[in-house]
């Protein structure tokens, strides 16, 4: 059981409103805080070089806290600046050719989408779009049809951005094996929700970032390989950190994932990133992913009950996203008036996931998304202010 008054305590930003926006960019708890103040601190007083080799051990263990939580080997992880650039470093990475295909789902996020097009322009590769089925999946039987051997990627969504799904994974990696195409599995909305064990699901890259559910700071991220790939992909860009001027004209790639990083980046944002893990472990993902079921249902349940509110999450499996329309009220106007009462939500527009919210005929919606953090006391403030609407 979580000590929710433990857990609010150690989130300060949380007293005196309803902040449900974890999806966007959560609230750090306070071990987060102090680790990457007190090593901006330390920078100031001895130096960036000298206060990283202090903790060298400690960054190392990020990996480590980060390969516990998912299920894999620290060698096949990677830290990057942001989920974008973890799903992009891989993408970029696969070798395309004309003739080959990629498929993305209905839900895809637009930054891999637009990522997907241009890399098929540039190598007359075509990018295809896999139905959903009736109730918002990856229809698997479509994707069964779609596939053959020019298919060389599948990206796949685990929770879309725009609403409360959560994608079969597994089964999507089984099929897409089947042909020799890879998944690469965008789990920027699940990871920090949900138990995502790499070993489960049978991915071959997996991206995320810190600052949403994992609680971590903004500008970190990471990306999984499985392990061949961690040792035989090329990324497309290299630096003195992932690989090594080895003789006058030629280089050699680290071995393993760190070949995906580069040699700067901010030291007190990946000890940050470490603190949320840590923190999170200690908590336990299983105990954190009912707490968040239980919020986000009570909250579908209690908006849906309001006249002229309708919930728009999609899936049999839900995520902690709850995405909701007041009839007659613009999305962004309402999510002014809503952190008027220290109501903090956002808006999903169309253009975040284009394929999913002009099939639905949205233009769109509001999202809220609690956290363990959060009291039934904030949701009912929610639903107060949205019925105020």
């Amino acid at each position: 059981m979580l000590d929710l008054g433990r857990v609010r305590a150690d989130t300060p930003g949380c007293a005196g409103r309803a902040f449900l926006d974890s999806a966007g960019s959560s609230l750090p708890p306070s071990p987060v805080l102090d680790e990457m103040i007190g090593h901006l601190r330390r920078e100031a007083e001895i130096g960036g070089y000298r206060a990283a080799a202090e903790r060298a051990d400690d960054l190392a263990d990020v990996k480590v806290s980060l390969a516990q939580l998912l299920g894999a080997q620290p060698a096949d992880l990677a830290l990057v600046e942001s989920a974008s650039r973890a799903w992009a470093d891989f993408f970029y990475a696969v070798p395309l050719a004309s003739g080959d295909r990629i498929l993305i789902t209905e839900v895809e996020y637009a930054s891999n989408a637009i990522a997907a097009f241009q890399r098929a322009r540039s190598s007359g590769a075509s990018v295809e779009v896999v139905p959903s089925t009736p109730t918002g999946e990856i229809d698997l039987d479509a994707l069964h049809r779609m596939l053959d051997e020019r298919v060389r990627l599948v990206s796949l969504v685990h929770a879309p951005t725009n609403g409360g799904l959560i994608n079969p994974v597994r089964e999507v990696v089984d099929l897409a094996h089947g042909v020799g195409a890879l998944v690469l599995l965008d789990a920027c909305q699940s990871v920090g929700q949900v138990p995502v064990d790499v070993r489960e699901l049978g991915v071959d890259a997996l991206s995320a970032t810190g600052r949403k559910w994992l609680r971590g700071p903004r500008g970190t991220g990471f990306l999984y390989l499985r392990p061949e790939l961690a040792q035989s992909m090329e990324p497309a860009a290299l630096d003195l950190h992932g690989a090594q001027w080895a003789e006058e004209t030629g280089y050699r790639l680290a071995p393993d994932a760190s070949r995906f990083e580069f040699w700067e980046c901010s030291v007190a944002g990946r000890l940050g990133l470490g603190a949320a893990i840590r923190y999170l472990l200690d908590l336990g993902i299983d105990e954190v992913a009912s707490a968040v079921s239980a919020r986000a249902e009570f909250a579908r349940t209690e908006l849906a009950a309001l006249p002229g509110v309708t919930v728009r999450d999609l899936g049999g499996h839900r995520s902690g996203i709850v995405s909701f329309t007041v009839e007659g009220v613009d999305p962004n106007s309402a999510r002014e008036v809503l952190a008027d009462s220290d109501v903090t939500v956002t808006v999903s527009g169309r253009g975040s996931t284009w394929v999913d919210m002009t099939r639905r005929g949205l233009d769109g919606v509001l999202r809220a998304s609690p956290h363990y953090f959060n009291t039934f006391e904030d949701l009912d403030r929610l639903v107060a202010a949205v019925a105020e609407l």
